[in-house]
């Protein structure tokens, strides 16, 4: 089972080798901000975040498009932090 250090450390990573620049910019800046401070479920719901495809996460957090329900909480924190930066 790994660890809380080294999944924030991968998390971390995932976060900054998206595939396109925009991504690694928004998700860097949140991932700096909030990971370390995220709960255990709420590191499972980003890390289904980063799952998604690159495009459709950009379309949610630029509010081009509606995120789904299941992501929109994060999607919108995201969204505020990344504005922020």
């Amino acid at each position: 089972m790994e660890d809380r250090e080294t999944r924030l450390k991968r998390l971390a990573m995932r976060s900054m080798r998206r595939g396109t620049k925009e991504m690694d910019i928004l998700l860097i800046r949140y991932s700096e901000a909030r990971l370390p401070d995220m709960t255990g479920q709420e590191l499972d719901a980003y890390e289904a975040l980063l799952a998604e495809n690159d495009q459709d996460l950009y379309q949610w957090i630029s509010g081009q498009a509606p995120a789904p329900d299941t992501h929109a909480p994060l999607v919108a924190d995201i969204a505020r932090i990344a504005a922020n930066g």
